[in-house]
């Protein structure tokens, strides 16, 4: 009796199994979702800001005194000073305004009319717009702008007192800066300067009312830049 009890209770459970089989059968199987690999954000220096630094560099030129004959010159020397800015970068693109000021020693003499015939330049400033294509941290540029600068013209001739002008031209140039720490950058740049004429007149040579100067210059100088606002990073 005990027997055939259970016999009719194993049957009946594969009955009721039957019908649940079927139905998980019929149960669509989702496929694993797959996130794919994380995406790498890069991140790049942002040029955008205020700025100040020093500069220092080497020139080398050619200053003529309209004497008969034409007196040519060729001056040299050293220049330093500061420097203040703002760079306004989109995408790779910096756009940017600079000027600086530079304390100068360049110079020549040469002999002319019997005497010595003098040139000096005592200081030197710019006024430029700079634009540049950013490789990250590496901005290589072009500028050009304004120029002005302080050139003394004299002659031993003690009869002679010579004359200064502070002088208005032009310079363009180009350059390479690299922010290697934070908010520090240096750069290297080149500059061609025309800073114009001014007359010297019978101060530099009697009997003349007209004695034009002339000053150019070649500038390569190397600075140093703070930045003072703006994002260190951003995407573009």
């Amino acid at each position: 009796m005990i027997f055939k009890l259970i016999k009719a209770s194993v049957a009946a459970l594969a009955l009721l199994t039957v019908p649940f089989a079927a139905q998980a059968a019929d149960v669509p199987i989702k496929p694993p979702y797959y996130k794919g690999a994380p995406r790498s954000v890069v991140s790049y220096y942002n040029w955008t800001g205020f700025y100040a630094g020093i500069n220092a560099g080497y020139s080398w030129g050619s200053s003529d005194l309209d004497l008969p004959p034409v007196v040519s010159l060729k001056p040299k020397g050293w220049m330093a000073g500061g420097t203040l800015g703002y760079n306004y970068q989109i995408g790779a693109v910096v756009w940017g305004l600079e000027g600086d000021v530079d304390w100068s020693d360049v110079s020549a003499s040469t002999a002319c009319i019997g005497f010595s015939c003098d040139t000096k330049q005592t200081w030197f400033a710019t006024a430029r717009g700079r634009v540049g294509y950013a490789f990250d941290r590496w901005l290589p540029y072009i500028t050009g702008g304004g120029a002005f600068g302080h050139v003394k013209a004299s002659i031993t001739d003690p009869t002679l007192t010579g004359g200064s002008d502070t002088m208005t031209g032009w310079t363009v140039g180009a350059g390479l800066e690299y922010a290697f720490l934070g908010n520090w950058s240096t750069k290297i740049e080149y500059l061609y300067v025309d800073l114009g004429k001014f007359n010297c007149g019978v101060s530099c040579a009697a009997g003349l009312v007209t004695d034009n100067v002339t000053f150019k210059e070649n500038i390569i100088r190397a600075g140093l830049n703070y930045k003072f606002s703006g994002p260190i990073f951003s995407r573009y």
